[in-house]
């Protein structure tokens, strides 16, 4: 009976499980695709098949965007403390040695200076992977330099933001990050500085009612959650059912939250664009 499984025939080729080398392939978690991992890595890691963006690190967008992977790393050395001594299973020194042992960072955002199509700017790069994405005090003190530095240097901004928002292990701490980060990029806007923002999923929390919604051009890359409360929150909430496709990039373009959707391999050239049309060159 097994033999029938195992087909034989003129155009039928067959194979073992053991014939394939483990970890060459992925499984598309939207559309079940099987991908080579060659293959999804040169896509941006894109499924083919679906469209589905997976996430990637604050490293892969620096790549992305910064023309042959050269920059100059600002703050590097910014790391957190722990000014509440909040515990709870684990403290909070320990979460962020595990996840600075776990991703090689300091924070979870990576600011750096380089060139985009031989135009200089200043990108700052969030990860998710380093507890969320969470802003705390350092995550907000980096944005204020990436802010400060675009503004002195009469440079682009451009931030990618992954996050489910504010840091609970520094409370208030954290929270006014979010206002100080909003005050200085009103003072670059003021300026007449350029501020170009790149939502991924997920972009939630303070993040989203920050910097966030305060691009001069507010890019998002396709179906990615973005607000304030989860949906499931808001259902429990309000009592009701959401619209399909509530809270994700095609729902706020719809209701006029966003400028425009992007996909991953076009996001260069889509900010590339952008910036040669609204800079002013002085």
């Amino acid at each position: 009976m097994t033999q029938w499984f195992r087909r034989k025939g003129k155009n039928i080729k067959t194979f073992d499980k053991r014939d394939t080398r483990e970890g060459e392939w992925q499984k598309c978690p939207s559309c079940g695709e099987f991908i080579y991992k060659s293959v999804l890595k040169a896509s941006f890691y894109v499924c083919n098949s679906c469209k589905y963006h997976y996430r990637l690190s604050c490293d892969d967008y620096i790549k992305l965007f910064i023309d042959n992977n050269e920059f100059t790393e600002i703050e590097s050395e910014m790391t957190s403390s722990d000014p509440l001594n909040f515990s709870a299973e684990k403290s909070y020194v320990d979460q962020l040695n595990f996840y600075k042992n776990k991703t090689g960072m300091n924070s979870a955002i990576k600011v750096v200076e380089g060139n985009l199509n031989n135009n200089k700017i200043i990108l700052g790069a969030m990860d998710f992977s380093f507890i969320g994405g969470s802003m705390g005090s350092v995550v907000g003190s980096k944005i204020g330099v990436a802010i400060d530095r675009a503004n002195e240097s009469n440079l682009p901004l451009v931030i990618v933001t992954a996050s489910g928002g504010a840091r609970m292990q520094e409370g208030a701490y954290s929270l006014m990050q979010l206002a100080k980060t909003s005050t200085k990029l009103a003072r670059f806007s003021d300026n007449g500085g350029l501020y170009i923002v790149v939502l991924t999923d997920p972009t939630t929390g303070g993040i989203s009612a920050s910097i966030a919604m305060l691009g001069d051009v507010i890019i998002a890359e396709p179906n990615a959650l973005i607000g304030f409360a989860g949906p499931r929150v808001i259902k429990q909430t309000i009592g009701q059912d959401l619209p399909n496709g509530f809270q994700r990039s095609e729902f706020l373009l719809k209701k006029g939250f966003i400028d425009k959707i992007v996909e991953r391999k076009k996001l260069k050239q889509t900010v590339h664009n952008i910036i040669n049309i609204l800079s002013i060159k002085g």
